[in-house]
């Protein structure tokens, strides 16, 4: 049995995102194509799309190609393309938490060039997943117990543990999302 004192809390909750990364998500990324990573399942899906052929009213981003968006969301919630997905994992999920809390330069939904690639886009996304694991690997047992501070609004109380945690959860949800989409491409009609 582990003794408290013993249990390096960094390395356990970095072993729940990195694990999963190392065996699962990452690999079943590798040959993602072009016409795999914009495919629509559905008539009206959320995807990356260039200026002027948005779906949506709230569609956002700083160069030719945009992300579809909508507040409020629509219900049901839209179907969303691997693109769509690899884009809020850069931005919303990794990104904005580089930036607000590992020294990472601002990014944000309106102002990010998304890749029309799929190589573009797992370049970012490998980018922000390592700079999300060297800084968390840089919090002690001390870091993961401070607050996170106001750039998490409401949660500003809550230590970095929590938000270490939640990052994760979102991490491998969207990207078990992704394998589901793979594995529907692979067998569509």
């Amino acid at each position: 049995m582990w003794a408290m004192a013993t249990i390096d809390w960094t390395e356990r909750l970095l072993e729940q995102l990195t694990f999963h990364w190392n065996v699962h998500a990452r690999p079943r990324l590798d040959g993602l194509t072009d016409e795999e990573y914009r495919w629509e399942p559905v008539p009206g899906a959320w995807n990356l799309r260039r200026r002027g052929e948005a779906l949506t009213a709230l569609a956002d981003g700083g160069g030719d190609w945009v992300i579809d968006f909508d507040q409020p969301e629509p219900s049901p919630a839209p179907v969303t393309t691997i693109a769509w997905r690899l884009g809020h994992l850069i931005v919303g999920v990794f990104g904005q938490r580089n930036a607000s809390h590992f020294g990472r330069a601002p990014i944000d939904y309106g102002s990010v060039e998304w890749s029309p690639t799929a190589d573009g886009a797992l370049a970012a996304l490998d980018g922000e997943y390592e700079r999300w694991v060297e800084g968390v690997r840089s919090l002690d047992a001390d870091g993961l117990a401070a607050p996170v501070g106001p750039a998490e609004g409401p949660f500003a109380e809550e230590p970095y543990a929590v938000l270490v945690l939640h990052i994760h959860r979102e991490a491998i949800h969207h990207l078990a999302e992704i394998a589901l989409l793979r594995d529907l491409y692979a067998h569509h009609a």
